[in-house]
């Protein structure tokens, strides 16, 4: 079975093996935008309880482009820009891989509502997301399908948030070049416990 077969079915979080069944996730709280949109989606007061986060988006900006739109998520208020990404980016047609460093990306992609209407789903997950003693290691796969067209695109997206070893207790998502999440985009955040 594919590891994306394994998430849809909510057997697994992808890559992380038998031990993040679908049993040890918990959720932690949701959003969903309402008529008017919203800039900001915050998740504050997380609780320390668990070993990894995982935040599910089903989304879509107002970027006029045509094309799709990132999302960035700034922990604990945030704002540097020195985080380092890899990405690997494909549309159907070629692929491209690269990394930088800049604000935190998570691994796109997102709708906008000027194409179609449609909106992109992403997975992002957050690891040991408590520790004190390391930096965080994030992951994310998102993609979005405008019905064949050649905008749609896929990304798988690995960062490393360099600023602080503090734990993680809240988080701001925005989108990457629109100014507004449009209504109906839902954002949902689970904490997940391993089994030894």
């Amino acid at each position: 079975m594919s590891p994306i077969t394994e998430l849809i079915g909510g057997a697994k979080a992808y890559g992380w093996g038998s031990f993040a069944a679908a049993g040890n996730f918990s959720s932690i709280a949701t959003a969903t935008v309402g008529s008017g949109g919203s800039s900001t989606i915050t998740f504050s007061s997380i609780p320390q309880i668990y070993t990894h986060l995982q935040l599910r988006m089903f989304a879509q900006s107002n970027y006029s482009y045509p094309g799709s739109d990132g999302t960035l998520v700034r922990f604990n208020g945030d704002t540097t820009t020195t985080n380092r990404y890899h990405q690997l980016f494909g549309n159907g047609t070629s692929m491209t891989a690269n990394s930088g460093t800049g604000n935190f990306t998570v691994g796109q992609r997102i709708g906008n509502s000027t194409v179609n209407g449609f909106f992109g789903a992403v997975i992002f997950d957050i690891l040991d997301y408590t520790s004190t003693n390391k930096n965080k290691v994030t992951r994310s796969l998102g993609g979005v399908d405008w019905n064949g067209s050649t905008e749609g695109q896929i990304y798988y997206n690995s960062s490393i948030y360099l600023v602080s070893n503090t734990a993680i207790s809240s988080m701001t998502i925005t989108p990457g070049d629109g100014t507004l999440f449009t209504n109906n985009s839902h954002f949902a955040l689970y904490g997940i416990k391993t089994v030894a």
